[in-house]
């Protein structure tokens, strides 16, 4: 059961952003909602966003193992979707945010095809292919 490794990795990364939430609401003594501060309005965003998406991934790659997917496409699954919560969660979390970290953590999240076909489009945060012409970048 490959799947359960990414969902212990992924449950720690998930306490650790629980954690961090936390910290940040007792150090700006704010027990709901944000208070209008951004640091601790990004946290919240990154927790949430990753209680959205991890869930689904995880039921996605238990059904792909189950169903007889290979072993190296369900640890790649599994690697992209930690990756692209990884990066997503540094992006979002910065307070000067650099949108390609926030983008291409949902791209390996999300369009993992979209990815392949584009790298250097998601990369650099714009819509240009590798060949520099206008590309639709979607599933």
């Amino acid at each position: 059961m490959i799947w359960t490794i990414y969902a212990a990795l992924l449950s720690l990364f998930f306490a650790f952003l629980t954690f961090r939430t936390i910290r940040l609401r007792q150090r700006y003594r704010v027990s709901l909602g944000h208070g209008k501060n951004l640091l601790l309005m990004r946290a919240i965003r990154v927790h949430g966003n990753f209680a959205e998406y991890v869930p689904l991934g995880l039921l996605l790659m238990a059904a792909s193992e189950q169903l007889g997917a290979p072993s190296l496409l369900v640890h790649s699954l599994g690697s992209l979707l930690a990756l692209g919560r990884l990066v997503h969660a540094y992006g979002v979390s910065q307070e000067n945010e650099v949108l390609r970290f926030r983008v291409t953590g949902m791209a390996l999240t999300l369009d993992r095809p979209a990815f392949r076909r584009h790298p250097d489009a998601i990369i650099d945060g714009n819509d240009r292919g590798v060949y520099g012409q206008q590309q639709a970048v979607h599933g």
